[in-house]
């Protein structure tokens, strides 16, 4: 069987939604040959305009169906606020169009599963942006995770303490179930869990509460669970919005030694590190700490410089940007479980239809 030829020629990318985080998409694409930003939209033409003079003057489409309709896209990037997300992954996918989308992409598993299904009946591919998968540091200790070089691994922690002040809630869209679908813990949190899940594999139970301790949102400003992994690990998982001396940490416990991470909106080698358990041979202790020599901290020019690459040569896509259901479903499940008080399994969760087509779950506020 022949491989086929990869094609010569950058793949074209639109943008929709030119807020804060399209920068980091512009910049990656800029980053990566098998990419060019070919156009943008946003229903506010001056900013669109605005952001197109940045970044080397792609075309500015009337609207996202007019430029689907010309065919002049190969990749849509989805920028915009979480409740359009799903609305116009379907559509850029049922026209043939590859979809690289935002988190949370979607307000609730039924949309998101509308997404992943939209990809697989028009055999393409759906790509939800969780940059803390990328980095050499990352990579180098999934694979020692993955090969036993540390032991089974027993508990973890996993903590998104953030600091958003009130006025962040004060966003029209934001704090608000219909259109945020979830409060920090979907909108903050998933990306640690969804590192953890990355590292530690399948979950199989949570057991969640929501808090509301100060702020004015309709949602959670904390919330804490307790998440089983199918491989036996135990992790407590804490998100929070009120949080003045900002972190996100992840700790893994094995049999050998403990994985830490602690940073804030990105790591690099200098965020990680391996401590061994009394009595482990340095020698062995001098393999773990061996990172790449070539560094590459995590963030959006890794993630979507795989994505294109598989793209362009047919390849599947990179670990760290497929099974866009796992977080979310482990975030869903914190819902669930604040709603009916009760540890919700992974094979169980699907049956609650009411978090399957919206987050909204009564939340203990203990404002003062």
């Amino acid at each position: 069987m022949t491989t086929p030829e990869r094609p010569t020629t950058p793949l074209r990318a639109a943008i929709v939604g030119t807020g804060a985080i399209a920068d980091a998409h512009a910049q990656a694409l800029r980053a990566t040959p098998d990419g060019e930003l070919v156009a943008v939209i946003d229903r506010d033409l001056s900013r669109a305009q605005a952001f197109a003079d940045r970044w080397d003057g792609p075309a500015v489409a009337d609207s996202l169906d007019e430029l689907l309709q010309t065919g002049a896209i190969d990749v849509l990037h989805v920028c915009t606020p979480p409740g359009v997300h799903a609305g116009q992954a379907i559509a850029a996918l049922d026209a043939g169009v590859h979809v690289v989308c935002e988190k949370p992409a979607a307000l609730a598993l039924d949309e998101l599963d509308a997404m992943t299904d939209a990809a697989s009946r028009n055999d393409r591919r759906l790509a939800v942006v969780f940059q803390q998968r990328t980095g050499t540091a990352a990579a180098h200790v999934k694979g020692l995770l993955e090969s036993g070089a540390l032991g089974r691994p027993l508990v973890a922690t996993c903590q998104t303490l953030w600091y958003r002040a009130p006025e962040y809630f004060a966003v029209p869209w934001r704090g608000k179930w219909a259109t945020e679908g979830g409060g920090p813990t979907l909108g903050l949190g998933i990306h640690q869990i969804d590192l953890l899940a990355w590292l530690l594999g399948d979950w199989s139970s949570v057991n969640g509460q929501l808090w509301r301790l100060a702020r004015e949102t309709e949602m959670e400003d904390v919330s804490t669970a307790t998440v089983a992994f199918e491989s036996g690990v135990v992790a407590s998982v804490i998100t929070s919005a009120l949080s003045p001396r900002e972190t996100s940490s992840i700790r893994i416990d094995t049999e050998l030694a403990t994985i830490t991470v602690d940073h804030l909106y990105g790591h690099g080698h200098e965020h990680w590190r391996i401590t061994p358990a009394p009595g482990v041979d340095p020698a062995i202790v001098d393999e773990w700490a061996a990172l790449p020599a070539d560094e590459e901290p995590s963030g959006h020019d890794p993630l979507v410089r795989d994505i294109y690459s598989a793209l362009r040569s047919g390849a599947p896509l990179p670990s760290t940007a497929t099974d866009p259901a796992r977080s979310f479903e482990i975030v869903t499940a914190i819902y669930s479980s604040a709603t009916s008080r009760r540890t919700v399994t992974r094979e169980a969760l699907r049956d609650d239809a009411d978090r399957m087509r919206s987050l909204e779950s009564p939340v203990t506020d203990l404002r003062r």
